[in-house]
């Protein structure tokens, strides 16, 4: 009964809010008030459902956390033995592997191209996993070192005539030298701080680049980039996008392989403790300077190469294409995975770059969808799709002893 008294109030507090958009019409032409009462009932009964919907699911929720504790327990055990015995995914990799071979084979050049935008979000997003999923840095300013990629494959090409496979390895090292130049000024700082000084990091990246026309070509961008080439060989359009789409994957693979070693690495074991507590991790002798420039620059080495790959698959960049709400989708593809999870990072960038471009019957209603679904999970599945497994080493008394 308490509930539906709170979700009662909500909808009515929702009626009022909406009442001047969604009740009131003028017309200016004819210069008649139109009154759509029937919208109020609508955004009334929708309130009030959402909210009672809400309500209930919120306390099945905690009072499932409180009862099934046990199984919880068991489902983790279950899902640690499926993540890390690699008898139980081989199979699911090796099905995985065919499907990727042949799928430019089967599907027309549209959605190969939209694969291949989806392989350059899930390594920008297991780039990112880096910085905030294992160093636990909140970076809103990925994407400047995502533009440093493109632009120096664009720039020196166009001034120098440097092609595709020799700028590839010099944008990975530019990203890496932006990413230390970004990890010096905010060595000190944590939290809403560290978000700040990056977020304006990232914008500053995009003015300059907007505004010194004698260097980036201003607003107006670089047209005309290059495709990768094999050695020599000339690519139609549908050639080409087979060719960085096999790219892609192998990036991906090498991603995989490269991030998931770090993971387990020494560096990675510095990277989850200053995640967990900085304070702790110093005392323990780790040098926190050290740990948090790595970081930076490793994860803004994949920005900066993928960057480059960006450059040769679109042909022409411009400032617009490296906005904030590129990072925030980075961003939002490490956390609705499960920060420091490869496989839930994969998943994420597949559904938030792939089910707008099937969803385009529902343009207008795509940003409300996302906003949503983003704070339903954050409610109820605050660890991400696919919550990263801790490793527990447990010490046993031998019985000789």
């Amino acid at each position: 009964m308490f509930g539906i008294k709170k979700s009662l109030l909500v909808s009515i507090w929702f009626m009022f809010l909406t009442f001047p958009l969604m009740v009131i019409r003028v017309d200016t032409i004819e210069k008649t008030v139109q009154w759509r009462w029937m919208n109020m009932v609508y955004v009334g009964v929708g309130a009030f459902l959402f909210s009672y919907v809400w309500r209930f699911l919120l306390e099945r929720k905690a009072a499932g956390s409180a009862v099934d504790a046990p199984a919880a327990t068991v489902k983790e055990r279950f899902t640690q033995r499926i993540l890390t015995d690699p008898k139980m995914y081989r199979p699911v990799i090796a099905i995985v592997l065919v499907g990727a071979v042949i799928f430019p084979l089967i599907m027309d050049t549209y959605q190969v191209n939209i694969m291949v935008t989806a392989l350059i979000y899930v390594v920008l997003g297991l780039g990112l996993n880096i910085v905030v999923g294992l160093a636990g840095l909140l970076d809103l300013g990925y994407v400047a070192f995502y533009a440093v990629g493109a632009y120096a494959y664009a720039l020196l090409n166009y001034h120098f005539g440097l092609g595709f496979w020799t700028v590839l390895p010099i944008g990975a090292g530019l990203g890496a030298l932006f990413g230390i130049m970004l990890g010096f000024p905010v060595l000190r700082l944590r939290g809403d701080y560290l978000a700040i000084v990056t977020l304006g990091f990232g914008e500053i990246i995009r003015l300059v680049l907007e505004n010194w026309n004698e260097f980036s070509f201003g607003p107006s961008g670089i047209s005309n980039i290059p495709r990768p080439g094999f050695f020599g060989m000339a690519f139609d359009m549908h050639s080409a996008t087979q060719y960085l789409y096999y790219l892609m994957v192998a990036m991906v693979l090498f991603t995989i392989f490269v991030v998931n070693r770090l993971q387990h690495s020494r560096i990675g074991r510095a990277w989850m403790a200053l995640r967990e507590d900085e304070i702790a991790c110093q005392a323990m002798g780790i040098d926190r300077t050290k740990t948090k420039l790595t970081a930076f620059a490793l994860g803004a080495t994949w920005a900066g190469a993928v960057g480059v790959i960006f450059a040769a698959k679109t042909t022409f960049i411009n400032p617009a294409s490296f906005t904030f709400m590129e990072s925030a989708i980075i961003l939002s593809i490490v956390v609705l995975g499960g920060m420091g999870s490869i496989v839930g990072v994969m998943l994420a960038a597949f559904i938030l770059v792939l089910l707008p471009e099937y969803l385009r019957a529902f343009s207008e209603y795509r940003m409300l969808i996302f906003g949503a679904s983003m704070v339903l999970m954050m409610v109820f599945r605050p660890q991400g799709l696919i919550s990263n497994i801790r490793k527990k080493d447990a010490y046993k008394r031998s019985s000789d002893a």
